[in-house]
């Protein structure tokens, strides 16, 4: 087995991965910002300073932290046939296709000794420029004459420090997902690499893979407990996806998952994910965006075989509250906080800055953006211990410390 175990979104954290925002930002422009996935270019030494007290936060409650691009650059520092693997499939994932840049960025990177230096190159991006000017004129082509040195031969990857999206832990397994789009999809080789070759994480159970057709991202999957997961069907996870995970889990003999609930909300830029709108921030109490509630539908998904669509899943949709909904599967009475309160502009306002997108450490205890000041006066209020961090840059990539960090492990919690 790996060295996975999260099942709650609430257990104490144990160890958590992040990525931190590096020159890939330096490499948004206006004009490439949608295509990006990017509302603003961030001021990358403030997101610096900002995305260290997030790891300080969690460092000193006991959290360890561990990084994406560390764990990379070990994956590759001492298998040579694993890096130049990597590699190639970084260099085709890109895109670069014609025979003399595939071979000229193969040589580019591959002069990069440096493993943590390698593994940034590739998120960072891959100038025309980067490459010789000599190299390149030994041969003309018309993409030479046509090319300038600051056109991107490799883009930038300045999601990353979302690290909660391109795979999600599950109990002691890891869904390595396909992602919405194209920008985002190449985030997905590090877990892939990772949890294929890193000594602590090569034998975690893969309850979800690349190949398949259907996007999903770690960012519509709740872990409510070891055996009852939600799964956001959102903009950017499709219903085929939750329906090919329920499979896997049901099958998977080391995953306790038994009902899956899939959350349908509304596909739009503001509500990207399940954990934009709900989050579980105690045992019985979770936070939410009141805009939901109007469209939300819930379907349960359990193991069997329904005659209807020769599916070996039950589907069936749940017509409730979703207070009503929540307790009926923990069998305990449980608080909806919403977001600011309530009050329809504060919770419009704050839900965009990620209000609702808390990252519980413990149970009642939260790391929040202290932009969000009514939600977090409510929250507050209701118990729970706000720990704030300062977000003015990191949340102009359009998500909060929970899309910001990725959980490895968690304590159990006794329910």
């Amino acid at each position: 087995m790996g060295n996975i175990h999260v099942t709650s979104e609430i257990g104490k954290l144990k160890k958590v991965l992040l990525h931190r925002p590096g020159n890939e930002l330096l490499n948004l422009t206006p004009d490439t910002l949608e295509r990006l996935l990017f509302d603003d270019i961030p001021f990358l030494p403030d997101a610096k300073k900002e995305h260290d007290a997030f790891a300080k936060a969690l460092r000193d409650n006991g959290v360890k932290v561990v990084y994406l691009e560390d764990l990379m650059a070990e994956v590759i520092a001492d298998n040579k046939e694993v890096r130049e693997k990597f590699i190639r499939q970084f260099i085709k994932e890109a895109g670069i296709n014609t025979i003399k840049y595939e071979r000229l960025v193969f040589d580019y990177l591959d002069n990069i000794k440096d493993p943590k230096k390698l593994v940034l190159k590739t998120m960072e991006g891959i100038q025309v420029g980067d490459i010789p000017k000599q190299k390149r004129d030994i041969e003309k082509t018309l993409v030479d004459l046509i090319n300038t040195p600051d056109k991107f031969i490799a883009d930038p990857m300045p999601n990353l420090y979302f690290t909660r999206d391109n795979f999600a832990t599950v109990g002691t397994g890891v869904d390595i997902n396909r992602m919405y789009s194209v920008t985002r999809n190449r985030e997905c080789i590090y877990g892939e690499y990772i949890f294929n070759y890193h000594k602590d994480y090569k034998k975690t159970p893969k309850l979800y893979n690349r190949s398949y057709d259907y996007h999903t991202e770690g960012g519509d999957l709740l872990n409510i407990n070891d055996k009852i997961i939600a799964i956001g069907i959102s903009q950017r996870t499709m219903p085929e996806a939750i329906d090919q995970l329920a499979k896997n889990f049901f099958k998977e003999k080391t995953c306790k998952i038994e009902t899956v609930l899939a959350f349908n909300i509304p596909s739009s830029r503001a509500f990207m994910h399940l954990d934009t709108v709900f989050t579980q921030i105690d045992k019985y109490t979770f936070t939410y965006h009141p805009g939901i509630m109007d469209t939300l539908q819930v379907f349960e998904i359990t193991e069997g075989f329904d005659p209807t669509t020769f599916e070996d899943l039950n589907v069936k949709e749940i017509n409730a509250p979703l207070d009503k909904i929540l307790e009926k599967y923990l069998g305990h009475k449980v608080k909806l906080i919403p977001c600011a309160g309530g009050d329809k502009v504060a919770a419009e306002r704050e839900q965009w800055n990620d209000g609702s997108n808390t990252l519980c450490i413990a149970p009642g205890v939260v790391i929040v953006y202290d932009r969000n000041e009514e939600t977090n006066k409510v929250l507050r209020k209701n118990g729970i211990k706000v720990i704030e961090i300062h977000g003015a840059e990191l949340s102009r990539g359009r998500g909060g410390p929970r899309c910001m960090s990725m959980p490895l492990e968690r304590e159990d919690v006794k329910w």
